[in-house]
């Protein structure tokens, strides 16, 4: 797990006087343990390490194959690099380092080509650069586990003295200078609306923009290439499986998953919430005869009648496999102060609660390991919403989806922010195209696959990827291996909502975890001082809205504001989110990244 930065431009010798140390300073958090540049006449590579497989400096980045002319950068993990390797060497190829998944990937490429990439099993950002034919190669893992941001500057690298750049973040992007802080209308849209979901390409600012995941892009010296897709699996029913059937498809494919995620020269833990999700990692791995198992789980003060934590189911799952477990309370006094932090941490606007409690979390479990699993994308997969029920009923599911997950309506937007971001409802307009393509047979099957291959790259994957690499802590989560979301995708959509959500993985699960957190009422990762906006933190939502910064941008119009500051309360999101903090949140980024009006 590492942090990548590159520039990209056809004007020899630019590269060789560029300086990578403002991005790659940005980018140390999440590679706290080496640093590394290359440099050729088009191209200037930085790496930032986290040293999890092959502790030693032998698969440092960048990466040189001199023999072959290829240079390497690459965030992320690759599970099933040993199997990989066992047949390139087979095939005759010599390796220089002893383990690690980095050199695999170079001579990977060197034997497949561009198709390399569907040998792959993890999490990734790649790029790779010849210095023969001076052409870069970039690529994102399936479901966009790793993120890889890129910015074309005067005209992108097709011109004179253009340039194409990209990174691990948005903030390092910003950090290499030269970059227009003019926001993007669209993206705005789907903040307000989706839930703070910015599908790719699209990032808040016009001039940043990401590699959708499953893409690859080839671009040659001129400037020509364009993104390519290499995955995207069909959602709808294999007929003539029975339920039971499925079940044990389902256990032996999380199985494999839980197991290849283990791969690792340092220990690995669990993050667990006491969920069904976790609660079930937990489990698996324990079944793998994991030794001295590591869980951490994390709760914060109770407010009015809504619970803070849920210690007492993580409790029984602690108890059940013999973890060695840590329980960490985040009192008020720690959670105001790390706000701004957990601000800055983002390389997007990120609305959601769960972010400063990842990031509280990721800070006190990085103390004590590299690397942990995490259940992100389990409700995504296997049906766990509330919004997923009523698709079985629906004809399209557009319109049910709508309700029941969006923000705001379109009125609502307008009514939101400055007249001059008015314009199409690109966030409806969105989804409902989405809807609409074809490869999902029913309204459910549309619905899961908008939600697995667009809200939790947007969403649930990157809060916990920039929440844990701004410590150094490396996030591998196996219900997003792309093999457990085709199974899940070929399964009856009534299989997995029914009973309010996830029932075909809770069957599955009672053959490995304790019934008593399987049957508990569904949870989240609570964060009530952030729906409830009382005391301090309204005073910070106020001051963040009254900056001078904020009232020179003028994003927002004065009478929303003032009537949501009047009573924030009374303005919460279908997704119990608070549409105060909302807007506050996305100023707040915007001051906390340096971004003028």
């Amino acid at each position: 797990m590492c942090g990548i930065y590159g520039s990209f431009q056809p004007k020899a010798g630019i590269s060789a006087t560029l300086n990578l140390g403002a991005p790659l300073a940005k980018l140390a958090p999440r590679g706290p343990d080496d640093e590394g540049e290359w440099r050729d006449h088009r191209i200037a590579l930085g790496h930032r390490r986290l040293r999890v497989m092959d502790k030693s400096s032998d698969s440092n980045q960048p990466m040189i194959d001199s023999t072959k002319g290829l240079s390497l950068v690459f965030n992320g993990a690759i599970y099933n690099y040993p199997e990989i390797r066992k047949e390139l060497t087979a095939a005759g190829y010599h390796f220089q380092t002893t383990v690690g998944d980095t050199e695999v990937i170079l001579k990977a490429y060197q034997r497949w080509g561009d198709s390399f990439v569907d040998k792959l099993n993890g999490m990734f950002a790649i790029a790779i650069y010849e210095h023969n034919t001076g052409e870069l190669f970039l690529a994102r893992d399936r479901l966009g586990i790793k993120p890889l941001y890129f910015t074309e500057l005067n005209g992108g690298a097709g011109q004179a003295n253009g340039e194409l750049r990209f990174a691990s973040s948005l903030p390092a992007l910003l950090a290499g200078g030269g970059i227009s802080h003019e926001l993007d209308p669209i993206a705005l849209n789907y903040y307000m609306s989706f839930h703070s979901v910015v599908p790719a390409p699209h990032t808040i600012l016009k001039q940043v923009r990401k590699l959708p995941p499953a893409h690859t892009w080839r671009i040659k010296p001129d400037g020509t290439g364009e993104p390519q897709q290499y995955w995207q699996p069909h959602y709808g029913t294999t007929e003539g499986i029975s339920e039971v059937e499925w079940q044990e498809q389902l256990l032996d494919t999380m199985r494999k998953s839980v197991s290849r995620r283990l791969v690792s020269d340092v220990p690995v833990g669990v993050l667990l919430s006491g969920g069904v999700d976790s609660s079930l990692l937990t489990g698996l791995m324990a079944e793998t005869g994991h030794q001295n198992l590591n869980t951490f789980s994390i709760g914060f003060d109770t407010v009015g009648d809504e619970l803070g934590d849920e210690f007492q189911y993580s409790d029984i799952v602690a108890k059940e496999f013999g973890t060695k477990h840590h329980k960490i309370h985040i009192d008020e006094s720690r959670l105001l102060p790390a706000l701004p932090e957990a601000v800055s941490a983002m390389s997007e606007p990120m609305v959601s609660h769960d972010a400063v409690a990842f990031y509280l979390l990721s800070q006190e479990v990085s103390k004590h390991l590299k690397v942990v699993q995490s259940g992100q994308g389990a409700d995504e997969v296997f049906a766990g919403y509330h919004w997923y029920p009523p698709l079985l009923q629906a004809q399209h599911g557009f319109e049910d989806y709508r309700k029941l997950f969006f923000d705001t309506d379109h009125q609502g937007f307008k009514e939101t922010v400055a007249n001059h971001f008015h314009g199409e409802d690109y966030a409806s307009n969105y989804v409902q195209n989405h809807f609409n393509l074809a490869g999902a047979d029913t309204a459910i099957d549309r619905g899961l696959r908008l939600d697995s291959h667009i809200m939790l790259v947007d969403d649930p994957v990157k809060r916990i990827d920039n929440m844990t690499m701004a410590h150094g802590l490396e996030a591998r989560v196996p219900f997003i291996d792309h093999e457990v979301v085709e199974l899940a995708a070929k399964m009856p959509g009534e299989l997995k909502a029914r009973n309010g959500g996830k029932h075909i993985l809770k069957e599955a699960s009672r053959q490995v975890i304790p019934a008593a957190v399987i049957d508990r009422p569904k949870g989240y990762f609570p964060v009530p001082a952030l729906k409830y906006l009382r005391g301090p933190y309204l005073d910070l939502v106020k001051n963040i809205l009254n900056e001078p910064a904020a009232k020179q941008r003028g994003l927002y119009q004065p009478k929303t504001v003032e009537r949501l500051l009047k009573d924030p309360e009374s303005h919460i999101t279908p997704l119990r989110g608070s549409r105060l903090w909302q807007l506050a949140l996305l100023e707040f980024w915007l001051q906390r990244q340096g971004i003028s009006a």
